[in-house]
């Protein structure tokens, strides 16, 4: 078991060390190329950019929350397009939506007002036949909602025209039955299906290999086409790219220092236990980061790197926790081992406790937050998670390898081992004295 727990050491201590080279250079495999903090997604108090707020004017129209969704993924394609893919569309309480969009250097858009001009344009709806025109515009359109075949059970596309629209259909579909006839958005087709007959009532069905949801995003690009809200732009704001590259740097090296008091701290403090939990917070940094740069939808802002540290300092205090009960075991007058092993049981449940009661609000905070809160939500999450993986795998299994290889002296594990159970068994007996 000695050899066994000293082989394990050394291959976790390389593990950690090769995860740390992984996170900061990457790798190479034949032709692709890995570079984890590349992924990283920036926000815009640390890259530069704009942000604007629009505010639908009329929340009493029908079908108000679905038009919304359909006016963002408008905007969402519009910015796609564009080549702005780490833009953010978010909603903010019920009739505001908010965009932002990180700006640099190589961006083909540098201006606020321009950026705002070219989100806030209404889309263009089109029906476009063979010969390549118009035979639809939005204005003709009524509604459009997805929905299933009860027959086939495959999903559809039902819409409804305007009577001067049903009636320039109805032309359309009977000169051009049996071809196809294109709806397009800005330009850009987003279906195209085969008129399979005369269509003289003004409602329509599109078929084709629809799943649900992709239903319901081509039933809600056609109706924010075809009958957008009316959103008005509430605020616009830039924020300087070098304001954002010197506080990331700052933020970095505030984190740095912190880290090393950190880790000089428990190290003095807790002897070969502080190793471990060093080792433990490296292997923590690492995973988070490995963490940023590929889950979807999590940006780094400055309150993000809040929660981080956040993070780490739950980190820490699970350390602390668990070294602190096994001192208590240790000075009762049980072995080392049985001290670890006890001492953990104890702690394990405070550890819990408290971070899942954490847990619970940053998951409250990214349900219902907006703009940066949900980017200190999202870390505050992956934080608490990492860490408590941190605490209760990676620090306890490396301590108990260490305890295994039965070192005689335990002043190694804690300051003043012997005299610490000495001072505790000559209480215990003079208490019992009295």
């Amino acid at each position: 078991m000695k050899k066994r727990s000293l082989v394990g050491i050394i291959v976790t201590f390389v593990l950690i060390a090769l995860l740390c080279f992984v996170v900061i250079n990457g790798f190479s495999v034949g032709i692709y190329e890995v570079k984890p903090l590349n992924g990283i997604q920036q926000g815009l108090d640390l890259t530069g950019g704009v942000y604007t707020v629009y505010q639908a004017t009329d929340t009493s129209v029908d079908n108000f929350d679905e038009k919304m969704d359909g006016a963002m993924l408008v905007l969402r394609d519009r910015l796609d397009a564009k080549g702005f893919t780490e833009a953010t569309v978010t909603k903010q309480g019920t009739d505001r939506i908010r965009v932002e969009i990180p700006i640099n250097s190589t961006s083909e858009i540098q201006d606020p007002n321009e950026v705002a001009e070219f989100i806030g344009t209404p889309a263009k709806l089109e029906f476009v036949d063979p010969n390549g025109n118009t035979v639809l515009e939005g204005s003709d359109i009524a509604s459009a909602q997805a929905g299933q075949n009860p027959q086939t059970l495959e999903y559809v596309v039902s819409f409804e025209l305007t009577q001067a629209g049903a009636e320039k259909f109805a032309a359309a579909t009977e000169e051009f039955l049996k071809q196809t006839i294109s709806i397009t958005i800005d330009g850009e087709t987003i279906s195209a299906p085969k008129v399979d007959s005369i269509i003289a009532d003004g409602k329509g069905q599109i078929t084709g290999n629809f799943t649900a949801e992709s239903a319901q995003d081509l039933a809600m690009q056609i109706e924010s086409g075809a009958l957008p809200l009316d959103l008005q732009e509430i605020e616009v704001r830039s924020i300087s790219a070098t304001l954002g590259a010197g506080a990331l740097q700052n933020s970095i090296m505030a984190g740095l220092i912190g880290l090393a008091i950190l880790f000089a701290f428990i190290l003095i403090y807790y002897r070969l236990p502080g190793l471990v939990a060093c080792m433990a917070l490296v292997a923590y940094v690492c995973f988070v980061l490995l963490l940023l740069g590929s889950v979807p939808g999590v940006q780094l802002t400055l309150p993000g790197i809040a929660g981080i540290i956040l993070g780490i300092g739950m980190a820490v205090d699970a350390n602390v926790i668990i070294f602190e009960r096994f001192k208590e075991e240790f000075r009762s007058g049980k072995t080392l081992r049985t001290s670890f092993n006890g001492g953990f049981q104890k702690a394990f449940v405070t550890i819990l406790d408290s971070n899942v009661t954490t847990l619970i609000c940053a998951i409250v905070l990214a349900a219902f937050g907006t703009g940066t809160l949900k980017s200190f939500a999202y870390t505050l999450i992956i934080s608490i998670v990492v860490s408590m993986i941190s605490a209760l795998a990676i620090t306890r299994g490396i301590l108990k390898m260490f305890i295994n290889l039965n070192i005689k002296n335990p002043n190694v594990f804690m300051a003043k081992a012997r005299q610490l159970r000495e001072a505790a068994k000559a209480a215990k007996e003079g208490g019992g004295a009295q």
